[in-house]
């Protein structure tokens, strides 16, 4: 409940509870309502902390499954905190202008970040180094535009499995790809959005660049959780294969000095307990003679 609470103070501090006008606002969004204020509506931050808690169970899940989540955020705002977040749990993002496309025409895009990793390739293995100085440079500018926008999925190979928007009313061509897709969405949600649009809706103030750090933060420490206890499994499953192989090993040696040891026991009886020849008749009988 603690942790609630100061999940909570943190919430208010970053000004996460602050909605748009009243006259802006999506009535879908009534639930996650306060109260208004000065004509601007006040998100409940209960309910906030409830949704965010579990959007945040939830991609922690599908990182710890090794499953990718892309995360989208192109307004002013939010492209410097969505790069950071992303790329400290090593997940493709978006954050200059989303590609119509992106997704539902994944193997298209895919062969535009080819050819940039190709192009970036040859411009520093020395392939180019026997064309002229401008042909050089319309290359690298055109490697460089290719890169501001699909640098953040160079190393995406197929669709992700999750999306994570800032702001789902400014990004709505991404959430349509995603829903017709069968992409689990998540969002943060502010007054003039309809939450029943993504997945796992987080009602919050989406505008304002703390308030965006605050959830963004929060949820990419739930997928570094994830990912580390990904990790952690993987690392047991190692020492148990290597203890397996271990005992195997033994097992078998074991077996082996085992058979040796029956093997030496039977020549020794072998060698010891031969029984005595008797002599035929005709010589006992010679002998007699």
């Amino acid at each position: 409940m603690e942790n609630n609470t100061s999940l909570q103070q943190q919430l208010l501090e970053a000004g996460v509870h602050f909605g748009h006008l009243r006259k802006k606002w999506n009535p879908k969004m009534l639930p996650y309502i306060f109260a208004e204020k000065k004509g601007i509506h006040i998100i409940d931050l209960n309910k906030t902390t409830e949704s965010l808690q579990e959007a945040a169970a939830a991609l922690k899940q599908i990182a710890k499954s090794g499953k990718k989540i892309m995360f989208v955020g192109t307004k002013k705002q939010a492209k410097e905190i969505v790069t950071e977040c992303a790329k400290k749990v090593n997940m493709p993002f978006v954050t200059e202008r989303w590609l119509g496309g992106m997704l539902t025409n994944f193997n298209t895009v895919r062969k535009s970040v080819k050819k940039m990793l190709s192009i970036d390739k040859m411009l520093n293995d020395g392939t180019f180094d026997s064309i002229t100085k401008k042909e050089r440079l319309t290359l690298a500018r055109d490697k460089d535009k290719m890169e501001k926008v699909l640098g953040g999925i160079a190393q995406l190979g197929r669709v992700p499995a999750a999306l994570f928007i800032v702001d789902i009313g400014h990004e709505h061509i991404a959430l349509a790809e995603a829903r017709r897709l069968g992409v689990m969405t998540f969002g943060m949600v502010d007054t003039n959005c309809d939450p029943n649009k993504v997945d796992f809706a987080i009602p919050a103030n989406d505008d304002a660049t703390k308030s965006i750090a605050i959830i963004a933060g929060y949820v990419t420490a739930a997928i570094a959780e994830g990912l580390a206890e990904r990790q952690a499994a993987k690392d047991d499953e190692v020492e148990e294969s290597g203890t397996d192989e271990n005992e195997r090993k033994a097992a078998r040696l074991q077996a082996e000095a085992e058979g040796e040891a029956s093997r030496a026991r039977g020549e020794k009886v072998k060698g010891t307990s031969q029984p005595k020849r008797r002599m035929p008749n005709t010589a006992r009988r010679t002998g007699a003679r």
